[in-house]
């Protein structure tokens, strides 16, 4: 368990506080690319770690991510107008419809027409802008001081050809590290997303090694090996003829994971985001390194299948299967077919962290030897937050764009080979997908 002091240093991540501190260091996963897909489009507001910004991308296609509330009267800039060069001033900009104060992407007021033409007042006028990259179909933002930013991530699924990956983005409610926690446990799937039937003994199903292998053994050994860039997760299972099955995850400073790997499958990733103290962002990955993703795959992915889930189309990305409704919960379903009642392997995992509460509390869990990625991530995060609160000239850890070039991985290897040595070429990202153009 956390004490009270440590759950509010993990779970706090406004501006000021430790782990706020620790987190603006890194690019931050924003928005998915399609939000802001045209030139001269609606503004999106958006939330990141308590802060309130706005993001456009100008008629000349450039990105913009600024506070959201216009210098003069607060008003939101999120109603305002995204205008192009054949303005009144010529140029592009952002401006706020109550008295018509305009502003670049880099913050600076540029037009203020409520004053007279001979003043000199907008030269003085400039709200936070912040850097803003795209990437993989994915709008970066970084948030933190201007003298420390870092190269843009070289997450393998963020390089390869747009054909070879799908992403998607949901609401969560829920502190972001309980999200995040999920993603690096392992033992779960072995109930959580299985199905009822293997329970029933007297049920005859076709043998699918991976499905046996989670059923067979549901208390996976774990093995944590801290890295530069976060950590090593294998989680050990029993398997035939004397062999052990393992499954690779890798934790990736402050909030990726990367599931293990089936074969030489799709792989599945995920980024986990503070909205605030309270709410994150989901975004979930599939992606194959080797080869463009089917139709069949992308539909699958878009209903709502693998890692992903619908969501409103109120522009929210509030799952359709919410607490609102609890996750539309088929008790039948759970006494037939599904281990849990509750379709979709992304709602499932919702529907048990977000009933945890907004912000669990820590101090009431009982942890095992299961749990030992998830407290190793904990300790993590604690004091890379508490190191660089003692000293602001310290470098996070996981910011080598190199030593983000890593896949997941599964294998089922004799009991007497190391699983670090054996898996490590199959958990190398291809070098291909870097090699300049």
């Amino acid at each position: 368990m956390l004490s009270v002091e440590n759950n509010e240093l993990l779970t706090r991540t406004g501006s000021g506080t430790p782990m706020g501190q620790l987190l603006r260091r890194y690019w931050v996963p924003a928005l998915l690319s399609e939000e802001v897909a045209e030139p001269q489009c609606a503004p999106v507001r958006l939330t990141l770690m308590g802060e309130s910004l706005v993001v456009f991308r100008t008629a000349d296609g450039r990105l913009g991510a600024l506070e959201e509330h216009c210098a003069h009267r607060q008003a939101s800039l999120y109603y305002g107008r995204n205008e192009s060069e054949e303005s009144r001033d010529g140029q592009c900009g952002l401006r706020c419809v109550y008295h018509g104060w305009k502003y670049g992407i880099d913050g600076r007021c540029i037009d203020m027409p409520n004053e007279p033409a001979t003043s000199k007042f907008k030269e003085h006028i400039r709200i936070r802008s912040y850097p803003v990259a795209e990437r993989g179909d994915m709008i970066w933002i970084y948030l933190g001081p201007s003298r420390d930013i870092p190269a843009l991530p070289d997450l393998e699924w963020a390089v390869i050809p747009e054909t070879h990956r799908y992403l998607s983005k949901r609401l969560q409610r829920s502190n972001f590290a309980q999200a995040m926690e999920g993603g690096i446990d392992s033992s779960h799937v072995s109930f959580l997303h299985s199905d009822a039937r293997l329970w029933n003994p007297d049920w005859t199903h076709a043998k699918d090694s991976t499905r046996d292998h989670l059923t067979d053994d549901g208390s996976p050994k774990f093995f944590v090996e801290p890295t530069d860039y976060g950590m090593l997760i294998g989680a050990r299972r029993n398997a035939v003829d004397g062999q052990y099955y393992w499954r690779i995850t890798q934790w990736l400073m402050p909030w990726y994971n990367l599931v293990a790997r089936d074969g030489d499958g799709p792989i599945t990733a995920h980024a986990w985001v503070p909205i605030d103290d309270e709410n994150c962002w989901a975004f979930s990955i599939t992606y194959n390194p080797d080869k463009a993703l089917t139709k069949e795959q992308t539909d699958h992915y878009r209903h709502g299948g693998s890692v992903h889930a619908q969501v409103l189309a109120d522009g929210s990305y509030l799952p359709t299967r919410n607490s609102d409704n609890d996750y539309l919960i088929d008790r039948t379903l759970q006494k037939t077919v599904s281990f849990t009642g509750i379709r979709g392997i992304a709602i499932q995992d919702v529907a048990m962290q977000e009933s945890m509460g907004r912000v669990v509390d820590r101090t009431k869990e009982h942890l095992g030897s299961s749990d030992a990625a998830v407290i190793a991530a904990r300790k993590r995060l604690l004091a890379e937050a508490r190191a660089l609160a003692e000293d602001a000239t310290v470098a996070p850890s996981g910011l080598d764009p190199a030593s983000q070039r890593v896949r997941s991985a599964s294998a089922i290897l004799p009991r007497d080979v190391s699983w670090v040595d054996a898996t490590a070429e199959s958990r190398q990202a291809a070098q291909r997908h870097y090699q300049p153009s």
